[in-house]
């Protein structure tokens, strides 16, 4: 079929119409997805260092040398930053999902006889080392954690058994923002002769900085011995364009593991360090550009700035009735929770209405439903601005008082079997829950306020939750033709 023919200046004017309905990646008011530092000309120079390798291909580090070198140099950055040894080894990946899939088939595969492994997780860890087990026939062991949000050392060594390969902690939790026992859930792994993965994809590039800024954190880098390898983002606190992030092993053994060759057809050796073949070099331009732009010293103000932002938002929600801080950060991540007298759902709304995003979070394991701040160093200089707008949002949401799901809708959801819903149930519970509706041209419309939706979401157990949104997103992922 022949499109009408448009323009170079009409192309780019329609991208700036389109990204206008995005939320904003610079000015600090996104506390999820977007990382800010504020640096505006240093993220420019990272867009121009992704623009000018966007068409190479790190797929042969022989065929695009320079890619291979500047990979080297941020490994080389992070390991030093994270403690590491000197016979560790790292690969850029291009996200913390990534990283932490590869952590675990790793160390799935570095013990072939094992024929039904087995990783220790705390229920806070992150929703990959389920993605994780569901790619790579891992079974994920979930042990709660205790009242501080912490992983529980004795349940995990009561855990571990000979099927066991990886034993998982978190610096920190992306839900509460406090790091696990990491010293103590490394000790019980090396005992029993399993790797200990820390996952500090958002932490690990902001917490080093801690101590040197006088704030105390628990052990958790490759100075604790039993830490086997470590999963950093560099487009998080590295302030690097999307999407780039490291995993770094101790030493070569353990990564040889994560490596795939294959010669069993006729054409090229396929040689690759992480899932993807193919893979722009444009990322790891930009990653290498900002790293380097910024330096150590830079980081280390960037953190300064961030932990400041923290510290003013959590003295500023002291101050506002019904809300309180779920549990004091360790690092960059707040989690607030209300009381009796309003939720987290309206609050999200209020406050997407004055231009801030804030996550909500759902609950789970018997804990409330809670708002999450992934917190940038750009967002400093807006705190006083932030906290007015959150005691605003508390206010009305008072005054609209907590939202309820009619407890007749309730029953009807516990009692319904998400694997045996077919596409129609699926369209009219998308339709009750105001997640299906049609706009003005005939696409999909998404909801504008999301209170009702989520308060619904929330009730719903994680399994139907889960196949909604499935069913949601199936929904929305259909071609334009």
């Amino acid at each position: 079929m022949t499109r009408n023919a448009v323009t170079l200046d009409d192309i780019v004017a329609q991208l700036k119409e389109r990204q206008a309905a995005d939320l904003p990646v610079h000015g600090g008011r996104t506390l999820a997805y977007v990382y800010d530092s504020g640096l505006s000309d240093v993220d420019d120079l990272g867009r121009a260092a992704v623009a000018a390798y966007a068409g190479s291909n790190g797929l042969d580090p022989t065929a695009f040398p320079s890619l291979l070198q500047m990979e080297n140099e941020v490994v080389g950055m992070a390991a030093d930053l994270l403690d590491a040894p000197p016979t560790a080894v790292g690969t850029v990946t291009s996200g913390g999902t990534e990283s932490v899939l590869l952590a675990v088939q790793s160390a799935r595969d570095g013990h072939p006889e094992i024929t039904r492994p087995k990783m220790i997780i705390p229920s806070t860890a992150h929703a990959a080392f389920h993605k994780a087990a569901h790619y790579f026939g891992v079974e994920a062991v979930s042990i709660p954690v205790g009242d501080d949000y912490r992983a529980d050392v004795d349940a995990t060594i009561a855990a571990i058994d000979t099927d066991t390969v990886l034993v998982v902690a978190s610096a920190p939790s992306y839900a509460h923002g406090v790091i696990d026992p990491v010293a103590e859930l490394a000790a019980a792994a090396a005992a029993a002769g399993v790797r200990c993965h820390v996952d500090a994809c958002i932490g690990g590039w902001v917490l080093p900085f801690a101590p040197r800024l006088g704030r105390e954190t628990t052990p958790w880098t490759f100075a604790v011995d039993g830490v086997t390898s470590i999963s950093v983002d560099l487009h998080k606190y590295g302030y690097a364009p999307k999407g780039t992030s490291i995993l770094l092993h101790r030493d070569s053994a353990l990564r040889r593991s994560q490596f795939f060759a294959s010669a069993e057809w006729p054409g090229y050796t396929m040689l690759n360090a992480t899932m993807q073949s193919t893979k722009s070099g444009g990322p790891l331009a930009g990653a290498w550009a900002v790293t380097r732009a910024i330096g150590e010293d830079g980081y280390q103000r960037l953190a300064a700035e961030v932990f400041a932002a923290v510290d003013a938002i959590v003295a500023g929600v002291a101050a506002i009735p019904a809300l309180s801080v779920v549990a004091q950060p360790d690092s960059t991540l707040i989690a607030l929770a209300t009381d009796d007298s309003c939720d987290p759902f309206t609050i999200c709304d209020e406050m997407a209405d004055a231009g801030w995003f804030v996550q909500p979070q759902m609950a789970f394991a018997g804990r409330r439903a809670t708002i999450h701040l992934s917190v940038s160093a750009a967002t400093l200089n807006n705190v006083a601005e932030f906290v007015t707008a959150l005691t605003a949002a508390v206010e009305r949401a008072v005054a609209a008082g907590p939202v309820r799901v009619d407890p007749g809708v309730v029953a009807f959801i516990e009692a319904l079997d998400p694997t045996a819903l077919s596409d129609a149930d699926f369209d009219g519970l998308l339709a009750a829950a105001g997640l299906l509706g049609t706009s003005d041209d005939g696409g999909l419309a998404l909801p504008t306020r999301m209170a009702e939706v989520n308060a619904l979401l929330d009730v719903a157990a994680p399994a139907m939750r889960e196949a909604l949104l499935v069913a949601f997103l199936d929904r929305l992922s259909r071609p334009v033709r």
